[in-house]
């Protein structure tokens, strides 16, 4: 399948272009019915109005329209079997994952031995190999946990929530914790001051963290590769810990969210706010029985883990579940956050933003074998996931399918590059995903529309502000 996003990869470096076949766009209400422009009362008018504001360019130059489809209208395009749920094929594939962690265990534990495999490197060499296939077949698991948050994995709420916080338990995630908050992730995506996941960091944001001011950063010298390179690595180590504990990559507007208790509570170590503590401003008073429990499975979890080192050893508890368990930090980190940036994509002002346009403002990749058979296809169907997120797994290829006829170009999908675009994907999106700011010359609605800038002299140059 080809890309719809129109990339246009191979002018990588600061060469914009701006050809796009793209109706203009009405803005849409969250409930799916358009609504005008304050400023127009026709078609025409909004689109000269549109034109007047000027052009909304991506990272590659690509001229940007905000989507004028509804949620009614994608709603309606899915065939009605693909919102069906079943429990019985929800359970065979959580039992189906763990048999298959347990027949690798089996398997390892009973025949690479130093009796069965006498050399030392080779046993080193198959026991890795073994913590790559166990974390990839746990993330299975934990993407079966996350469809039960969804409630897409059976009509049974309980049930749902039985199933996902034993495999999310298992997996050291605090199901109804993330659960919550992961909730208001779907309900703001693309909004630059509500969402949840990897909200970009503003022109200001990011040059005060270089210790720049906003008015040098077109001037900066490039990121070395070094330099990226570090950042991947510390992200995919400790991305997922740390978005647990410090709300990382996670929105810091806590004070100003009517939902939550935020007063004087910011992001980071000792601000108040985490996904372990019922006071969290992530949550609501309501919700601290559900954190509570949530904390018991990973206590009960932790438990057995500190008998099964105390008796084994830790050494084997570290190969048999901790490396395994960073693999999957690793997948789950990684595939967010492509889900999330890439140079197409857009982020909006609060005010200019609503649930379609925010919902478009995720892509999906392709992953092959693995994704689609390991992974239950989380990595291929993902903006079908943001506009129904209660479909099972096992319906979204066609779902998806029908929803691209009213996206349109809208629709954006890498799964050309295949899996090993994945990989790619990732170094480019460190590379040229920096922070994000309105396109030069913007201005009213299309001036809310964020797109990503960096130092690295790829794609578009960062607006020339004058002090």
């Amino acid at each position: 399948m080809s890309s719809t996003a129109i990339p246009k990869r191979v002018a990588l470096h600061r060469n914009p272009g701006t050809d796009s076949s793209v109706p203009s766009s009405v803005a849409v209400s969250p409930l799916g019915t358009p609504r005008q422009s304050p400023s127009s009362t026709s078609l025409s008018s909004m689109s000269d109005d549109a034109e007047n504001n000027g052009k909304m360019l991506d990272t590659y130059g690509n001229e940007f329209k905000i989507p004028d489809f509804t949620i009614k209208q994608i709603r309606d395009a899915i065939p009605a079997h693909c919102f069906e749920r079943s429990a019985a094929t929800g359970l065979y594939y959580v039992f189906r994952d763990a048999a298959i962690l347990a027949a690798v265990f089996y398997l390892f534990h009973n025949y690479v031995t130093p009796e069965t495999v006498p050399s030392f490197p080779a046993r080193v060499a198959l026991w890795a190999l073994y913590t790559v296939v166990q974390g990839l077949v746990a993330t299975g698991i934990w993407v079966l946990a996350h469809e039960c948050g969804h409630q897409a994995f059976s009509t049974s709420k309980v049930l749902n929530d039985t199933v996902g916080w034993i495999c999310h338990s298992a997996l050291l995630v605090p199901y109804f914790s993330w659960k919550i908050s992961h909730g208001k992730h779907h309900k703001a995506t693309g909004n630059i001051a509500r969402d949840m996941v990897f909200v970009p960091k503003t022109r200001d944001q990011y040059a005060s963290r270089i210790s720049k001011t906003i008015y040098e950063l077109h001037e900066l010298m490039e990121e070395t590769p070094i330099a990226t390179a570090c950042h991947l690595v510390l992200q995919q180590l400790f991305g997922w810990p740390m978005y647990l504990l410090t709300n990382v990559t996670g929105h810091n507007n806590h004070e100003r969210q009517p939902e939550g208790r935020g007063k004087g509570k910011r992001n980071g170590y000792f601000g108040g706010v985490n996904h372990f503590n019922p006071n969290s401003p992530l949550y609501e008073a309501k919700d601290a029985k559900l954190i509570v429990l949530s904390d018991l499975g990973l206590a009960i979890v932790l438990s057995i883990l500190y008998l099964i080192g105390s008796k084994y050893g830790w050494m084997n508890l570290l190969v048999w579940y901790g490396i395994p368990y960073v693999w999957v930090n690793h997948w789950l980190v990684a595939i967010t956050y492509l889900q999330h940036t890439d140079p197409t994509l857009p982020h909006y002002q609060p005010e200019y933003w609503n649930f379609a346009r925010g919902a478009a403002a995720t892509i999906d990749r392709d992953f092959g074998f693995v994704g689609r058979h390991i992974l239950h296809g989380i990595i291929e169907t993902h903006v079908l996931h943001h506009y129904v997120s209660t479909i099972p797994f096992y319906h979204a290829d066609e779902a998806s399918e029908a929803i691209q006829k009213v996206m349109g170009t809208h629709y954006r999908t890498e799964a050309h590059t295949g899996w090993t675009g994945f990989f790619k994907a990732m170094w480019t999106s460190s590379r040229v995903c920096h922070w994000v700011e309105p396109s030069e010359g913007t201005k009213g609605e299309n001036a809310g529309v964020l797109f990503y800038r960096n130092t690295n002299g790829i794609g578009i140059p960062p607006v020339k502000l004058s002090k």
